[in-house]
């Protein structure tokens, strides 16, 4: 049993650890999750182990991932949500999700967004946010707008080797 440290109504949020290359796999190894994420749209083998050592570090620097979420009646991984640091910007982080293919379109992505927000803004003292999607992906263009985000131009996106829509949230209880 995984323990928790962010829980919503029906989310568990972990952290990921080197004996996850399953779960990773599980995740990262859908064409359907990766397509908008790098640019020949699939992850390798060799991918999800990078990846996977990417979210670990970033624990281990910073105390933040994108972390793995599990469906809490099920303890089941439905994909990963959370942060990462921002350029250069002190309190300023990348929020970003990845959701398997079989929760999309049940309100996952919303309800573990809102919780990383929460997070970042009372655990982190975050004073803004920063969101990116690949152009072509409307249904995450929907939900950061959404969420509260607003649209402050184009970035370009190494890994697809495009400019993303970028997206900004500010946190005025700061």
């Amino acid at each position: 049993m995984r323990e928790y440290f962010i829980k919503t109504k029906r989310l568990g949020f972990s952290k990921w650890n080197v004996a996850d290359l399953d779960l990773a796999t599980q995740l990262w190894g859908e064409e359907e999750v990766t397509r908008f994420i790098c640019a020949d749209g699939k992850f390798t083998q060799q991918d999800i182990i990078r990846r996977l050592d990417t979210e670990i570090h970033n624990d281990e620097l910073f105390h933040i991932q994108y972390w793995p979420v599990f469906e809490l009646e099920t303890n089941e991984l439905i994909g990963c949500c959370g942060m990462r640091p921002f350029k250069s910007e002190i309190y300023s982080f990348e929020i970003g999700f990845h959701l398997r293919k079989k929760y999309w379109g049940l309100g996952y992505a919303s309800e573990a967004a809102k919780a990383v927000i929460d997070y970042s803004f009372t655990a982190f003292k975050a004073d803004r946010l920063y969101a990116g999607h690949h152009p072509l992906n409307e249904a995450s263009e929907k939900l950061l707008t959404k969420l509260g985000f607003q649209y402050i131009g184009k970035n370009f996106y190494e890994p697809t080797g495009l400019y993303h829509p970028s997206y900004e949230l500010v946190n005025h209880g700061v």
